[in-house]
């Protein structure tokens, strides 16, 4: 018992983040880019998923001024994201190349004569 001692706890001891802590932006270089995802935020009643372009974009801006650890976006929980614009990056280099095939091949050279 423990008359009057408070009891015996365990020990906490503080652990540091796996990703290590970061700087703030007291310069304010990321501070567009964090007013917009906090006004999409606001909008979307705290729905983080409708506003994960503007957060990924503001982690970049961190990157970019040193604000934060450069790191691939797929290893910060954006790989569904990288994938989308890849995927769009491909289908717009093969639109443009089908396209430019079909051109050439709709209309004749300029001086008449059939390819």
């Amino acid at each position: 018992m423990s008359f009057g001692r408070p009891p015996t706890f365990n020990v906490f001891s503080p652990t540091p983040p796996a990703r290590g802590s970061f700087p703030l932006d007291h310069d304010g270089d990321c501070t567009a880019p964090m007013r917009l995802y906090l006004a999409c935020l606001k909008e979307h009643k705290n729905n983080n998923g409708a506003c994960r372009e503007l957060s990924k974009a503001y982690l970049q801006c961190r990157m970019d001024n040193g604000l934060m650890e450069k790191d691939d976006f797929t290893n910060l929980g954006y790989a569904d994201l990288a994938a989308k614009e890849a995927s769009a990056g491909s289908s717009t280099s093969a639109l443009g190349t089908s396209a430019a095939s079909s051109s050439t091949a709709s209309h004749p050279p300029a001086d008449g004569r059939r390819v």
